[in-house]
């Protein structure tokens, strides 16, 4: 006789294969999470990063990811009808590819944009403030578009996949600190960041209009790699950075 056939036995192989599968997959998910997220730190610290101010930077951390979070929880719950509905996707292509167009432009003109006066300085730091903490909401959404189908993949269980994605936000939150560091440290990584964040929107649009010629997620991954060995290979002058 075997033991699932004992009914008083059930229950407990069941809670076990639960717990097995959440101390296998858990590391597996975070680890997914973190990998897919790192283009999305360097993204997320560049948006912060302009409001200059580090206490505002870390609030607008905060509450652009706690609100990321909320709709990453919604996103995981309706992801099999999300991943089948093209306009979502379309949407948060286009965002992303708007995002890494925009800020690459943006990037090259900073230098000469004047300074702010000091009488328009408080209102300007809560507009910006204000700002920030959606275009960081919204562009994790965009992201977690690509990182929700891969968690989706690896496991169906529905608490496994909020528990990694909360991890992950956790980890997005703590890298994002050290990127805004390094963002004042390396010349080109915030260039490498927002063309990583270009790739994503292309392979969401490709997944889209093309799907047989979407590269595969180590393909991507390899690029990414790519361009932040570009990104950490020059650092800024000791002049500049003062």
């Amino acid at each position: 006789m075997e033991a699932e056939s004992i009914p008083s036995l059930s229950p407990l192989i069941q809670s076990a294969d639960q717990w097995g599968e959440l101390l296998l997959l858990l590391p597996l998910l975070v680890a997914l999470e973190a990998v897919l997220s790192a283009d999305n730190a360097i993204a997320l610290a560049a948006i912060s990063r302009r409001l200059h101010d580090p206490k505002l930077q870390g609030q607008a951390l905060n509450l652009g990811l706690g609100l990321a979070l909320v709709f990453r929880l919604i996103l995981i719950a309706a992801a099999q009808w999300v991943l089948d509905f093209w306009p979502l996707q379309l949407l948060a292509a286009g965002y992303l590819l708007w995002l890494c167009v925009t800020n690459l432009r943006s990037s090259e003109a900073e230098p000469g944009d004047p300074e702010p006066s000091d009488d328009s300085a408080a209102d300007g730091a809560v507009k910006g403030l204000s700002g920030v903490v959606v275009t960081l909401a919204l562009t994790d959404l965009a992201f977690s578009l690509d990182s929700v189908a891969a968690a989706v993949a690896v496991s169906d269980n529905l608490l496994l996949v909020m528990i990694g994605g909360v991890l992950g936000v956790v980890a997005l939150r703590l890298t994002s600190v050290l990127f805004i560091r390094w963002l004042e440290v390396y010349r080109h990584l915030e260039a490498a960041g927002y063309l990583a964040v270009g790739l994503v929107g292309i392979r969401l649009l490709l997944r889209l209009v093309a799907p047989q010629v979407v590269p595969p997620e180590w393909g991507l991954l390899a690029v990414v790699a790519l361009l932040f060995a570009w990104g950490f290979s020059q650092r800024v002058p000791e002049e500049a950075e003062g």
